[in-house]
């Protein structure tokens, strides 16, 4: 489904214009689900750590099996040809993916070398500065590795982050705040998480049933050198409910402050305000 109707799709060699069909109905990927993708941003006339979103789905390809076909730097330059189409004052969703082609004679296992390879780029606006977040609880939760692939941004992960929102939406919230298998926090359906207590920021730690993301990465990063003593530690919901401010960091806005979870309300704070003009000014030095 697309979320925005300016798209441009490199596919077979060359770009396309629109939303390109990519898959045959006997495709690996179609029908065993053999799908990853990545997710970076264009706006303001930058590409803020596309190589480390690029260099991502071929590691998330090799965790599902299949073969990358594209180097990073042969992708960096294919998305920035694409870029070309749009101006300065775009926003746009960059979308690398491949998926399975061939199957081995069981038809489950993708074979070597037969794998897809496609890019779109989709103009979809960045969150204004106000947007905000409110978490609810689901019961559902983060898979382990020895369960499922949570070491690759898969598709075939994503209907598990679908009933999390669909579950927290439905008690009147716009997303949820998810545990991993023991209970403790991960991250939301759809963005790490951190919170801040007397000044310090708090994040979960990685413990393999959650991607810790980029733009995570470069909150932490950033946060550190402005002073900010971050944490990466095991998080409870009460942990949570005791924060002074909470916020969710993420490819698709970047920073995200959440106003409540549950039935404790928060402000938008400095911590999140800080982050998010960090963010801003580190994206424009690498322009």
């Amino acid at each position: 489904m697309a979320v925005g109707k300016n798209i441009r799709t490199y596919f077979e060699g060359q770009w396309h214009d629109g939303n390109a069909p990519i898959m045959r109905a006997a495709d690996h990927g179609s029908w065993l689900g053999s799908s990853v993708f990545d997710g970076a941003r264009y706006f303001e006339g930058m590409a803020p750590d596309l190589e480390a979103h690029c260099a991502r789905v071929n590691r998330s390809a090799e965790a599902l099996m299949l073969t990358p076909s594209v180097t990073t730097e042969q992708m960096v330059e294919i998305v920035h040809e694409g870029l070309q189409a749009f101006g300065p004052e775009s926003a746009v969703y960059i979308r690398p993916m491949y998926w399975g082609i061939d199957g081995d004679a069981t038809a489950i296992v993708p074979l070597e070398n037969s794998t897809g390879f496609a890019i779109c780029l989709e103009e979809i606006p960045m969150a204004p500065e106000t947007a905000a977040a409110t978490l609810g609880y689901t019961r559902f939760r983060r898979p382990v590795l020895e369960s499922s692939v949570v070491n690759a941004k898969a598709g075939c992960l994503y209907p598990n982050n679908a009933r999390m929102l669909q579950e927290a939406r439905s008690n009147g919230f716009s997303n949820a705040l998810v545990a991993d298998a023991l209970g403790h926090v991960a991250e939301t359906a759809t963005a790490n998480i951190f919170m801040v207590r007397d000044g310090e920021v708090f994040t979960p730690t990685p413990n393999g049933t959650f991607l810790a993301g980029i733009t995570r990465a470069r909150h932490i990063t950033n946060l550190r050198a402005d002073g900010v003593t971050v944490h990466e530690a095991i998080l409870s919901f009460e942990d949570f409910h005791k924060a002074d401010e909470v916020f969710m960091s993420g490819n698709m806005s970047k920073i995200t402050p959440v106003t409540a979870i549950e039935g404790t309300r928060y402000q938008v704070g400095p911590v999140a305000r800080r982050a998010r003009e960090m963010y801003w000014d580190w994206a424009a030095s690498t322009r």
